[in-house]
């Protein structure tokens, strides 16, 4: 090949990569493809034998450089330079108007000026952070904790609109840009499409679809799932000069734009509060024709120096608000209400709907929580009900319209009998929830059970799914958690979709799950009432499980925050013949932890004594709004708390959501501090510094997602912008 020749393919590649990028500009950020599918995959393979023919060529932020690598073993933790913290939310013109209001006097701007504002959609996805060292990505992580979050810097680089290398010129030395990565709603269906095809899992909505693909350990699955990203924030370290910095969050996203990041055409300046209502209206007109979706808009005061006058609350920033909008609703039909039995053996009816699209997905299902509820909202099969999303991703029956209640409509009776085993079904005096007695009889238990025992938090047996347990006990091939150790490669092939090389890869996480610690043992064997915090404090109060067994109601009770209830789970379970055959079988097996005298009862409490909720017992109940129950509790644990199962005299608080049951009722009977979702959140919060720094924005919008916990964090040096 001639040097003329060279020189050439050079400038064809350099062509080529700059056409892909700007197609996938086209396809992933403004929707709007310039060419079919297979002229972009025609542009892909010429580049790919440019650079096979040039090997010398090949650059890590090359199109073809994207696909991945090989799986990691783990995800390692980033810990924030900047924690990513949350908006105070709005739901209506009137909570707009008091923002507007708080704005303008903290100020001190009269009336006829207005207050000029940035505003941009909600996106529903994953709040990330990306860092840049002289221009080039280092890392990349995912919100987590607000504090520390999950290294997917691989993953990200999969991405294709996330730069690799900053273009342009005056980017800072190092620099952090925040966003949001979310799948666009056509790539989602051909996503579960394809999920349908292999007799995978599919997904619920976009969001979830993001948030998996993200989180995948193998970056070459998380490249084939057509992520987007787009930024809306940045933290700037100038070394203290911030005469190179915007003056506004309208001018930052221009100058983000302008390096290579992808920012919402949708975004603009708007004067006063008419013109953030305004905008309010014009996105939920346009909602439902975007490609993606969004949940809300967020305002933030557009100028920077304004910002930084206003600062932070204890939980969100002043200057800006999330103003979301009405959960989606849509109206179907009740055509049946049947009976799912949970691991614990809790019947829970769920009505059975005529399929509706509302909120992103087709809905055909949604829970009914419990008998008392399903009375308390006079549920009918037959019935015409309005559905909606739950924080447009849990469907619950709003209502029922007894106007259209049809003569034949038919009211429900909870079953005398598990409807999977017979067992008789029993029901607790304090208890809203009718259970089936079978135990680890029941099929459903054991599947539940089975899967509960594989999970990340008990002996995290990686490949261990839902699907996986259902096949292995319809076999017959487990009926205790103690015949997976006697699995053998065959029998595993054997099974739908499973094959010999992922058979093998089962059957070695089964025996390196062999090697556990007792805390996670106890939790794994899913005893009722017992969660993974009273499962750390037998393991420390009794150090050896043969102590836990024996013991009498009074030495459990002995254990910080065991009440009765919990200290009778116990020892029903230690009662129960069988219970204790699967432990010494699983003993038999293999599964073995270390063992140890128990540590003093001060040791344990000086160890917990610096974290902010440490001897504060917590119960969930009900559905939060943005918070998942192990997200909350995941929230608490880090900080100390406790979570019991049950209500007794200890509840320092207890957590309420939609469709609170009777544990609410008995804390209110007994004086317990009730809290919701916010009030969560601020006690979170309190123990926090009380200064927060100059940044503008937000990480889900400027400061983090708003799934995440609010914090308050110490000054720094570093300019945040966004």
């Amino acid at each position: 090949m001639t040097s003329a020749d060279a020189a050439n393919d050079a400038a064809r590649i350099l062509a080529l990569r700059a056409e892909i990028e700007e197609h996938n500009r086209r396809y992933y950020v403004l929707d709007d493809p310039a060419i079919s599918d297979s002229e972009y995959d025609g542009l892909f393979r010429a580049l790919q034998e440019l650079e096979a023919r040039h090997p010398q060529l090949v650059t890590p932020d090359s199109p073809t450089q994207r696909v991945g690598s090989a799986p990691l073993p783990e995800f390692a933790s980033v810990v924030h330079k900047t924690p990513m913290l949350s908006l105070s939310n709005a739901f209506s013109d009137a909570e707009v108007a008091a923002f507007d209001r708080r704005v303008r006097e903290a100020l001190g701007m009269p009336m006829e000026i207005p207050v000029e504002y940035a505003v941009e959609p909600k996106f529903d996805g994953l709040a990330i952070g990306l860092s840049y060292v002289d221009g080039r990505l280092q890392t990349g992580a995912t919100r987590g904790d607000g504090f520390s979050g999950e290294d997917v810097t691989e993953n990200l680089k999969t991405v294709p609109v996330i730069p690799i290398n900053l273009k342009g010129e005056g980017w800072p030395a190092r620099l952090e840009v925040r966003g949001e990565v979310l799948m666009r709603r056509r790539d989602f269906l051909a996503l579960n499409r394809r999920q349908t095809e292999r007799g995978e899992k599919t997904f619920a909505n976009p969001r979830n679809a993001a948030a998996g693909s993200l989180r995948q350990l193998d970056s070459r699955i998380t490249a084939t799932r057509a992520l987007s990203f787009f930024a809306y924030g940045a933290i700037f370290d100038s070394g203290g000069d911030s005469s190179s910095l915007p003056a506004t969050h309208s001018a930052l996203l221009d100058r983000l734009e302008s390096w290579g990041f992808p920012v919402t055409r949708h975004r603009r300046a708007v004067s006063g509060l008419d013109g953030v209502l305004g905008y309010y209206r014009e996105m939920g007109e346009l909602r439902a024709g975007l490609p993606f979706d969004i949940d809300g808009v967020v305002y933030k005061v557009d100028a920077l120096a304004a910002q930084e006058r206003l600062g932070f609350v204890s939980r969100a920033p002043r200057f800006a608000l999330a103003h979301k909008f009405p959960a989606e609703e849509a109206e179907t039909l009740v055509t049946g209400i049947d009976i799912q039995v949970g691991r614990t053996g809790a019947l829970t009816p769920v009505a059975r709907l005529q399929p509706v699209f509302v909120g992103g997905a087709t809905v055909t299902n949604a829970t009914l929580h419990n008998e008392d509820e399903v009375r308390r909202k006079d549920v009918h099969i037959g019935d015409t009900v309005i559905v909606r999303r739950a924080g447009d991703v849990i469907p619950e029956v709003v209502r029922v319209l007894p106007e259209k209640r049809p003569e034949d409509a038919r009211g429900f009776v909870m079953p005398s009998c598990c409807p999977v085993c017979g067992s008789a079904v029993v029901k607790g005096e304090d208890e809203a929830v009718t259970r089936c007695g079978g135990g680890l009889f029941c099929p459903a238990q054991r599947k539940q059970a089975l899967w509960h025992f594989a999970s990340r938090r008990a002996l995290d047996i990686e490949g261990m799914g839902g699907k996986i347990a259902d096949q292995l006990v319809d076999s017959g091939l487990v009926h205790t958690p103690a015949d997976l150790y006697h699995l053998r490669p065959e029998q595993l092939a054997a099974l739908e979709r499973m094959g010999e090389r992922s058979a093998a890869n089962l059957l070695a996480s089964i025996e390196k799950s062999k090697e556990t610690t007792l805390a996670r043992f106890i939790y794994a064997l899913g005893i009722r009432n017992v969660g993974e915090a009273t499962a750390r404090d037998c393991a420390r109060h009794f150090g050896r499980l043969e102590r836990i067994l024996a013991a009498s109601e009074a030495e459990l009770m002995q254990v910080p925050d065991i009440g009765p209830i919990v200290a009778r789970s116990l020892l029903d379970f230690a009662a129960e013949a069988h219970n204790r055959e699967v432990v010494d079988a699983l003993r038999a097996a293999g599964v073995h932890w270390p063992e140890h005298e128990p540590a003093p009862r001060m040791a344990a409490a000086e160890e917990e004594a610096g974290l902010p909720l440490a001897g504060k017992t917590f119960v969930l109940t009900g559905t939060l709004p943005t918070l998942s129950r192990e997200e909350a509790k995941e929230l608490i644990l880090a900080r100390g708390g406790k979570i019991s199962g049950s209500v007794s005299k200890k509840t320092d608080y207890v957590v309420a959501g939609a469709e609170a049951g009777s544990k609410l009722e008995k804390a209110q009977a007994l004086g317990v501090a009730l809290i919701d979702e916010e009030g969560l959140r601020e006690l979170l919060n309190t123990c926090r510094a009380q200064s927060p720094p100059f940044m503008a924005g937000s990480a889900r919008h400027g400061v983090t997602g708003a799934e995440g916990a609010p914090h308050c964090v110490e000054e720094s040096p570093t300019f945040r912008l966004g």
